[in-house]
């Protein structure tokens, strides 16, 4: 078997027949990048399926290694794992990058918008392609998160367990705020509406920056940050590392789709169009779900998770005491491991 650390290439699931988005637009086609990892057993017992956040890709074993590997809580030897890089993204599935086959170029800044709800039916598709039955643990955090709970009610006999962390049921008032900001900062770059693979750049580097303040928070950027040097003036460490940051996103991600993509975030609301409030939906939520919370998270903070476990019927809910916020939902993997494989 290959080592678990080497990288693998997404396969790709390319489906011909017309995608009908919430919106009402239609995609001609359809492609998915995807990773899968171990052998999957005849009846799908096996089955992980992991749903990734913002501008992460579908190799979950490199991204979440801590979690996802050989004698990890998440086994290829024991379970099959898969990871679909969601639609709108620019690893591989469908979105601002890919090729509109009516006009034979990317789509760029034309490409329509997607929901949650338009990642999910993508994820559904596959998953038939793929012949999985069942799925016995749906795991996201973040956005992640949101495509779970959004599978969870849509196919609630294939979804066995969840597993969910530093998430909600909807996307909130200060997300939405961010994400706003966000995408003013990449409107401000003039480039970022042409037909070009680095379009924005510049306002994609602002629009990370300002994430980075929401994915850590003040202590983490005292302890790591702090300039030792009281002399200075200028060339200050905290701004080095936003410039780095900013920086690091740009060689992998784009603008168009990080600006689609918080689009769908805003959207993300799984009472919307379903006639009842928030409470309710959950309610319908009957699989068994473990809900993880970090202390420190000012993006997605605990008290949305104990929302979650308020009302799903079968929640059990853990905090983690970390000072990594948001991020700590990736970090935290020894502490998150013992807690999953026990509840496991």
């Amino acid at each position: 078997m290959r080592k678990f650390k080497e990288a693998l290439s997404a396969k790709v699931f390319h489906s011909k027949a017309a995608f009908r988005l919430e919106s009402g637009e239609v995609l001609p086609e359809l492609h998915i990048a995807y990773h899968t990892y171990g052998t999957m057993k005849a009846d799908g017992s096996n089955v992980v399926w992991v749903c990734h956040a913002l501008t992460a890709n579908s190799d979950v074993a490199d991204w979440w290694a801590g979690l996802i590997g050989t004698d990890r809580v998440i086994d290829p030897s024991k379970h099959f794992i898969v990871c679909a890089n969601i639609i709108g993204s620019c690893y591989g599935s469908s979105g601002p990058h890919t090729t509109n086959p009516e006009t034979g170029h990317p789509w760029y800044y034309s490409f329509p918008a997607v929901t949650i709800r338009d990642m999910v039916q993508a994820h559904m598709l596959l998953r038939q392609h793929l012949q999985i039955p069942r799925i016995r643990l749906l795991i996201g955090g973040s956005m992640g998160g949101y495509q779970v709970l959004e599978w969870a009610l849509i196919e609630p006999t294939v979804i066995g367990n969840l597993f969910l962390l530093c998430t909600g049921a909807a996307e909130s008032a200060w997300g939405i705020a961010i994400h706003t900001a966000q995408r003013l900062s990449i409107e401000a770059d003039n480039t970022w509406k042409y037909d070009s693979h680095s379009a924005g750049s510049r306002g994609l580097k602002a629009a990370r920056a300002i994430g980075m303040l929401t994915y850590r928070n003040y202590q983490t950027f005292v302890r790591a940050q702090s300039e030792p040097d009281k002399e200075k003036t200028d060339d200050f460490r905290a701004s080095s590392y936003i410039n780095y940051q900013g920086d690091k996103l740009v060689k992998r991600f784009n603008a168009q789709s990080y600006w689609l993509l918080t689009k769908a975030m805003d959207s993300h609301n799984i009472a919307r169009g379903r006639h009842e409030d928030i409470t309710t939906s959950l309610s319908h939520i009957q699989q068994p779900a473990l809900l993880i919370g970090i202390s420190s998270d000012i993006l997605c903070p605990p008290e949305e998770q104990q929302l979650l476990a308020a009302h799903l019927p079968n929640a059990t809910y853990h905090e983690i005491d970390s000072s990594y916020g948001h991020d700590g939902f990736l970090i935290e993997f020894e502490k998150i491991g013992h807690i999953l494989r026990d509840w496991m």
